[in-house]
Order: C-alpha cells, then sequence, then structure tokens
C-alpha cells in the first residue's frame, strides 16, 4: 500500500504529503529521495536536486538512442559506460522508487513515482495543483525573489517536470487519466486536500 504524490511547482504536494502521512500513520518519502539518491549515485545532494528532473539534450539523446531503450524502460546494467549524468540520475531514482513500491505504508512525493509504479493495484496516486497565479505568489514568499523572476521559476520547475515524464517514461505529466485523484489546493486548502487522500485511502481499508 502506497500513495504517491505528483505536484506543480508550490501546489503544496510536500505540506499535503507530510501531513497524509501524519494521518495514517505511514512513512513519508521527499527528501530522503535526494539524499539516497546522492549516496547510491556518488554526487552531492545538491547536483542530484539540480540534476533529478533535468532532461537530456539532443546530442545526448543521439548518442544513448542506439544503446539505450528509453522511454519505455530504463537500463539498469551497471557495465553502461560514460552514462551521462542526468540518465543515472533517472534509472537510480526509478530503481529506489521501485523498490520502496515494494514496502508497505508509504507516501512518495514527485520523482515520477507514479509513472514508475503506474501498473501497481495497491497504490493511490494522486496530483495536486494550484492556479498559476497562487503558486507565483507561494514561490515569491517561500524563495523571497523578485515578482518578475517568480514566473519564470514556476514555469520552468514545471516544464522540466512534464519533459522528465515525457522523455524518460513517453508519459503526459499533465494528463489526468494518469491519477486517482487531482485536487486544487485553491479550492479545497492543503488540509481539505489531506482529508480527501485520506478518505480515499481509507476506502480501500488502509
Amino acid at each position: 500500500m502506497f500513495i504517491t504524490i505528483s505536484r506543480q511547482y508550490a501546489a503544496g504536494g510536500s505540506k499535503i504529503a507530510s501531513q497524509v502521512a501524519a494521518a495514517l500513520d505511514w512513512t513519508v518519502v521527499d527528501n530522503a529521495f535526494v539524499d539516497q539518491i546522492a549516496e547510491r549515485s556518488g554526487y552531492d545532494p545538491e547536483d542530484v536536486a539540480s540534476l533529478e528532473e533535468r532532461v537530456p539534450g539532443f546530442l545526448e539523446r543521439l548518442a544513448q538512442s542506439s544503446a539505450l531503450s528509453f522511454p519505455e524502460y530504463l537500463v539498469s546494467s551497471p557495465e553502461v559506460l560514460d552514462e551521462p549524468q542526468e540518465l543515472k540520475l533517472a534509472r537510480i531514482t526509478r530503481d529506489l522508487v521501485a523498490e520502496l513500491g515494494r514496502r508497505d505504508r508509504m507516501v512518495m512525493v514527485g520523482r515520477a513515482a507514479a509513472a514508475v509504479l503506474a501498473r501497481d493495484e495497491n497504490a493511490l496516486h494522486v496530483r495536486v495543483v494550484a492556479p498559476r497565479e497562487q503558486r507565483i505568489e507561494t514561490a515569491i514568499r517561500r524563495l523571497g525573489i523578485d515578482r518578475h523572476e517568480a514566473p519564470s521559476v514556476v514555469d520552468d520547475s514545471d516544464d522540466n517536470r512534464a519533459r522528465y515524464h515525457q522523455e524518460y517514461y513517453d508519459r503526459d505529466w499533465n494528463d489526468p487519466v494518469n491519477y486517482h485523484l487531482v485536487i486544487n489546493t485553491a479550492l479545497v486548502g492543503y488540509d481539505g486536500a489531506t482529508s480527501l487522500i485520506v478518505a480515499a485511502a481509507r476506502n480501500r481499508d488502509w
């Protein structure tokens, strides 16, 4: 039994995940992803945080295409030579999410968990969204950035996540059909979103 939470930038996904895990007495995996991926990859956590959802450029994709079978499956062979950073991180992330998916009572935030575990019947996949203007205001408060800079931060983050899903999983990150629940936090709030997710989990006798 596990819940994945996919979220637009600054829509409240991490906060809601923590509240859901607390309400169910489950384990939340959010920033811990970064630490575990860093340990397995050998990169600094700061590098993982900045690279984890970057998509390889055209030349990198071209170089990979003859040897790697993206987007349907990620390569897991340790014999791959000169593996680009983004590809290595995507592979390690996929493996880690799949490993966590074999455990019980987990709430996983981001990292394409809904794509990796899409076929698992013991999953509840949730997408958290909010209006762009509200998320821009949240980014200004959270990051202390200029109002002119905030729209790019929000849009670039969402665009990177969408490209990441498309590139590595051939999946439309924005398609509501990929989720059991799509929740607008501007309409129901973080507590309301938490209650909806917890109710859906308990409806499954979790």
